[in-house]
């Protein structure tokens, strides 16, 4: 159902399942999957593609230009994956022709009121921003990721996978995968062992990523000297490779 104060372009496409509020704007080159709900006054400029079953609040605001000088005007793009959910006047800008072209968010997000994604950036799958958390552009934040309420993020910033960054934060450096981070300037604070213990890791992996957090962050080693020692003394599970194929490949540096 598309309320009739709504403005729809003609060169939107949208699917017939899909409801629109009062006052909202979809404007031309804007796809919208079946299942998805838009509440009312809501804006959706063009070359955005929503994915299904997604549910947007009043004032938000997808696709708008990005905020950043270099951009001319190029044509770019937001993606959001299905079942995700954006709360009340977040704002998610598209790409730039320099940064890729394209800001993505992964499927099953829950974006709460007040959050910005600039652009470029991509989250990937069950990614979680609390109230006010700000996303600088040219962020990664990979799946199952929590980032604590008025989190702001320097842009290139690189969070792995399953971590958690409390509110309040202020991220300048990568957050390697699994661990708690937090403070002005963030610091790490351990394994996110409650997390992990939810999404189903098992015990013994959790162990070994406990054996590998400490040869990295307890014992004064250089980086390097203890990634190898990790290899060398840790067992070579998924989660530990991760581990340490996300610190090797760190270009930003790695928060301490």
């Amino acid at each position: 159902m598309i309320d009739p104060t709504a403005i729809i372009s003609p060169r939107a496409e949208i699917d017939s399942d899909v409801t629109i509020g009062p006052y909202s704007i979809i404007r031309e080159n804007v796809v919208i999957g079946a299942g998805t709900h838009i509440g009312p006054h809501v804006t959706i400029d063009p070359f955005v593609t929503i994915g299904p079953d997604c549910q947007i609040f009043q004032f938000a605001s997808i696709g708008a230009a990005p905020q950043a000088i270099k951009f001319e005007g190029e044509e770019t793009y937001v993606k959001i994956g299905r079942n995700t959910v954006i709360r009340e006047f977040v704002t998610i800008n598209r790409g730039t022709a320099f940064g890729g072209g394209i800001t993505e968010v992964g499927e099953e997000n829950f974006l709460m009121a007040y959050c910005h994604i600039a652009h470029d950036c991509k989250t990937g799958s069950q990614v979680i921003l609390a109230n006010n958390a700000t996303l600088a552009g040219h962020i990664i934040l990979e799946d199952a990721v929590t980032v604590g309420g008025l989190v702001a993020i320097h842009q290139f910033v690189r969070v792995g996978k399953y971590a958690y960054i409390g509110g309040k934060s202020a991220v300048v450096k990568d957050i390697p995968p699994y661990v708690i981070a937090a403070g002005d300037r963030a610091r790490l604070h351990g394994l996110n062992t409650v997390g992990l213990k939810r999404r189903g890791v098992s015990q013994s992996a959790v162990s070994a990523l406990k054996k590998a957090y400490r040869i990295v962050f307890r014992i004064g080693l250089t980086l390097n000297e203890a990634i190898e020692r990790v290899r060398a003394e840790v067992e070579q599970i998924p989660e530990v490779v991760n581990f340490t194929d996300f610190l090797r490949s760190s270009t930003r540096g790695i928060t301490r």
